[in-house]
């Protein structure tokens, strides 16, 4: 195997430079003259690690894995090699996954004692990067795992959506949007990471605002097998219908009563506060007065959800704000 085999490019974008490192400049002594025999280094240069001397990454946001397809891939290592080399980072006397879980596990299933690898220093707010890239960019990760990492990253490095976008190359809309999804209820969470709808259906479902239709709005989703358009339409629907019927006037002993609406409001605001809905993924309302003057009132359920549609309309105005 020649050692000129390279990792996609927005891995190698990260680290600055080939992940291909000259003996100088790795940690250990080669085995095969006279250092550790768990790393070898063959003919054309490759270097090959011990499989059981690799341990996962930490960072790894995959929690799932096809099983069927890890016996595919074991089939082909079989037939045809492994074509790409895992990427590894050294810790003192221990090596560490930095790239390439599912070749691993598929290298394990086909009984390989040996693997090939590219050995690099990378530091552990790299790793997170690295493993995003490997599986946000390239593998068909699930949204609410892909959520779960951003968010992670984020908490862990205190930096800004625009900050992970640039140092992993995704635009920032794509982790507002993935992060929004980790406000459903975790009936629907699971429902998007087990595939009975797609991460479409989730996103429509975020303008409801209130736990029990989600999970009813899914629930009828999987049942019917609505298209995300449907979906939308239908979301659509019920927050109209929602505005007609909880229009109401408290009174001065408190209690509420409803009130018939004067007039129907006007296509074009019904269309703005759909949009301004769909963007902040909460409940908005929008409400106008003839002579032009009106109100947006933007809905939150918890903390979390309130830090989150600060950092969309202020970003960075507010680190920790707090509700009063």
């Amino acid at each position: 195997m020649s050692n000129q085999r390279r990792l996609g490019r927005g891995l190698e974008a990260l680290l600055g430079r080939s992940l291909d490192p000259s003996e100088e400049n790795l940690g250990t002594h080669i085995g095969d003259e006279g250092g550790d025999l768990r790393l070898t280094r063959d003919e054309a240069g490759q270097l090959w690690l011990d499989i059981n001397s690799i341990e996962a990454n930490p960072y790894q946001p995959r929690t799932t894995f096809d099983e069927a397809d890890i016996a595919d891939l074991a089939d082909n290592i079989r037939t045809h090699g492994i074509l790409q080399p895992l990427v590894v980072r050294q810790l003192e006397d221990r090596f560490e996954l930095i790239a390439g879980e599912r070749r691993l596990r598929a290298a394990r299933a086909a009984d390989w004692e040996r693997v090939p690898v590219l050995l690099h220093e990378v530091t552990d707010r790299q790793m997170a990067e690295l493993a995003i890239v490997e599986n946000v960019q390239r593998k068909d990760l699930n949204a609410i795992e892909k959520g779960i990492s951003f968010q992670r990253y984020l908490e862990e490095y205190q930096c800004t959506q625009e900050d992970l976008a640039k140092r992993v190359n995704v635009d920032r809309s794509t982790i507002a949007n993935l992060i929004r999804l980790l406000e459903l209820p975790e009936g629907v969470k699971d429902m998007v990471t087990g595939g009975e709808i797609s991460q479409g259906h989730a996103r429509a479902l975020l303008s409801l605002g209130e736990e029990g239709l989600q999970c009813e709005f899914a629930r009828r989703i999987k049942r019917d097998g609505l298209s995300v358009r449907a979906t939308e339409e239908m979301v659509q629907d019920e927050i109209h219908r929602l505005d007609d019927n909880l229009l109401s006037l408290v009174t001065a002993e408190g209690e509420t009563k409803p009130v018939p609406r004067a007039r129907t409001r006007s296509e074009h605001l019904v269309s703005l506060e759909q949009q301004l809905r769909t963007a902040l993924g909460t409940k908005v309302e929008l409400k106008q007065s003839s002579r032009g003057k009106g109100r947006i009132t933007i809905h939150f359920k918890n903390q979390e959800e309130f830090q989150r549609l600060m950092g969309t309309l202020a970003p960075g105005a507010v680190t920790q704000a707090e509700v009063a």
